[in-house]
């Protein structure tokens, strides 16, 4: 399995990054024009007994999302997660709908849809699932803040 998050170096963030212990540690790939994240909550996670806690839902659709903007910039090109220039993606508008309690106890599953890519803009839908029913859903916009090839040497985001 190919996880975008895998090719994003010195990710310290909390929801994605691989450089980051204490963080959620998603991890996300394509499967056909979706891309799939499967995450399993722990107890401390929890917002009411047993649920989900509302932001860490949040925050695993921006993540998912964050890491889909950048692999589908990729996709679109035609190129490997591996390939330069390196770029990154950060939320320009989140907006969460919560339409059920999410479980903590059960894995979470996430699938999002690239609805537009152009320019440094990429607008997505999300949709969180658990033990089978859409629990969240999200429309997503990240905009590029790193361009590899670009200079960085004023880019609060490098």
């Amino acid at each position: 399995m190919e996880y975008f998050q895998d090719y994003m170096k010195s990710n310290v963030c909390f929801g994605c990054g691989i450089e980051n212990e204490e963080g959620l540690q998603i991890k996300s790939y394509w499967e056909d024009n979706l891309s799939i994240c499967k995450w399993q909550p722990e107890e401390k996670y929890h917002g009411w007994a047993n649920l989900l806690n509302g932001g860490i839902i949040a925050t695993l659709i921006d993540c998912h999302c964050m890491c889909t903007a950048m692999a589908a910039a990729y996709k679109y090109e035609e190129r490997g997660l591996d390939s330069l220039p390196e770029y990154r993606y950060a939320t320009g508008t989140i907006t969460v709908k919560y339409l059920k309690p999410t479980s903590c106890e059960k894995e979470v599953l996430l699938k999002a849809k690239v609805l537009e890519l152009k320019n440094k803009k990429v607008v997505m839908q999300c949709d969180v699932f658990s033990e089978g029913e859409k629990t969240a859903e999200a429309e997503v916009i990240a905009i590029k803040v790193y361009n590899s090839a670009e200079d960085q040497s004023k880019n609060p985001f490098k």
